[in-house]
């Protein structure tokens, strides 16, 4: 089996490469695991070295736009040209399961529309296109998100979302993410590919740096103050949310995959499961494992801007969908603060 996953430098294309390569091997869609023959990693930047150093993994390095829809350079040897339309051509030629996580994220997309546009919208209609010019049919998992969804004065949400709960986006990330949304099940229902659209929650505890989410004080605050730095939380205490672990999220990417077509039911994308907690409760959380000192170095600093994306998010959903298929919840938040410490507070493998 070869496989391929757009974004795989990024934290959770990392881990979810760390994982399959681990397992080995992979179900598609009901049938008998195949073993894993290689995993090529899509990415702007180049992978961590743990996973260069498994041979195999091989790369894409490059803008995904390009590198589907390379430019006629006027130099052969043109740097900025590193791979051939051929050799990314057999990539996706010879690829049985496509993970689509690149992207650009919320706060990102607001502050520039046209990024999200190429980043979010043309990357995702040119890779789709790809496969459906290689006419294998191939599995492709996009990972979408609870942006999708977003309240209103004119269209408020129900208390619980539900799988059929109507997406009602307010923002341009939300919008991206459901157009794309819409393109994979359109692309899945003309057989060009098999299409499995996923809702990820807002992931929490993300390593390594801060990123351009709206959501991502949702990691800085638990994960800042445990490096003993200060970090801001810019909406109320008893703002809730929809969190799912890094663990949980990796499960229900692979869980797409293995799904026969009959358990995985329709086109319409599969809301992942989510745990609700307030803000406050994450810092309770985090106090109890690491003390009052550690907590106390979140700064409860307001930002209007944040917080009318992140309050405009569903923060309960009833993933029935998720739970037929065996994905469930994490348990609480303090449990997902403890793995977060347990594989974190030591050195980083990348």
């Amino acid at each position: 089996m070869n496989i391929v996953i757009t974004g795989g430098a990024g934290f959770l294309g990392a881990r979810l490469a760390r994982t399959l390569l681990s397992s080995g091997q992979l179900s598609l869609a009901g049938k008998p695991a195949l073993t894993i023959r290689t995993i090529t990693l899509v990415d702007r930047a180049a992978p961590p070295t743990d996973l260069l150093r498994d041979s195999r993994i091989q790369t894409l390095v490059g803008d995904l736009n390009q590198l589907l829809d390379p430019p006629k350079p006027s130099d052969p040897s043109d740097p900025s040209m590193p791979h051939s339309a051929a050799a990314v051509h057999s990539v996706w030629a010879q690829a049985d399961v496509v993970f689509h996580l690149a992207a650009a994220v919320s706060g990102e997309c607001e502050a520039d529309f046209d990024l999200g546009l190429r980043s979010n919208i043309d990357a995702t209609r040119a890779l789709l296109q790809m496969c459906r010019s290689v006419k294998t049919q191939p599995t492709v998992v996009f990972a979408s998100s609870l942006a999708v969804f977003g309240s209103s004065a004119a269209q408020p949400l129900p208390s619980v979302i539900d799988d059929r709960t109507l997406p009602t986006p307010q923002n341009s990330y939300g919008i991206q993410k459901f157009i794309g949304e819409q393109l994979v099940a359109d692309y899945g229902r003309k057989g060009f590919i098999r299409a499995r659209n996923v809702r990820l929650m807002t992931v929490s505890v993300r390593p390594g740096q801060a990123n351009g989410a709206a959501s991502s004080f949702l990691s800085g605050m638990i994960r800042e103050p445990l490096a003993g730095v200060r970090a801001a939380c810019p909406v109320a205490k008893e703002t809730a949310v929809a969190l799912a672990s890094p663990g949980r999220t990796i499960e229900g990417l692979i869980r797409a995959v293995q799904a026969s077509d009959a358990d995985w039911g329709a086109r319409t994308a599969v809301n992942l499961p989510a745990l609700t907690v307030t803000v406050s409760a994450m810092a309770a959380a985090l106090e109890k494992l690491a003390g009052k000192a550690t907590a106390d170095l979140i700064d409860w600093v307001p930002n209007a801007a944040i917080a009318s994306i992140v309050t405009s998010w569903p923060s309960r959903i009833d993933a029935a969908r998720a739970r037929a298929l065996g994905l469930l919840p994490d348990p609480d938040f303090e449990s997902i603060v403890a793995a977060y410490m347990h594989e974190n507070m030591r050195e980083n493998p990348r």
